[in-house]
């Protein structure tokens, strides 16, 4: 079974993140490469937990589509059929 996965950790620059080892930066047990692992908060910032959660139609959706991707975003109860 898996750890984990730490959210929003105090220093993630110090951790390798390539496997549920998270061993030191300088001295990775897995040889998953030579450089360690970078977390996400480190590549995409601190708002990368939110990423893709909130769907947005895409530019120049026809009125048919966009109420359909409202109601499965939530945003907007379920067409009647």
């Amino acid at each position: 079974m898996s750890k984990r996965f730490p959210v929003k950790p105090a220093h993630p620059e110090r951790i390798c993140w390539g496997c549920d080892r998270y061993c030191a930066a300088d001295s990775m047990m897995c040889g998953n490469g030579s450089v360690a692992t970078l977390h996400p908060s480190e590549l995409f910032g601190a708002d990368w937990e939110s990423w893709g959660t909130h769907p947005q139609p895409p530019a120049g959706a026809s009125d048919e589509t966009v109420p359909v991707q409202r109601a499965v975003a939530g945003t907007e109860p379920p067409l009647e059929q």
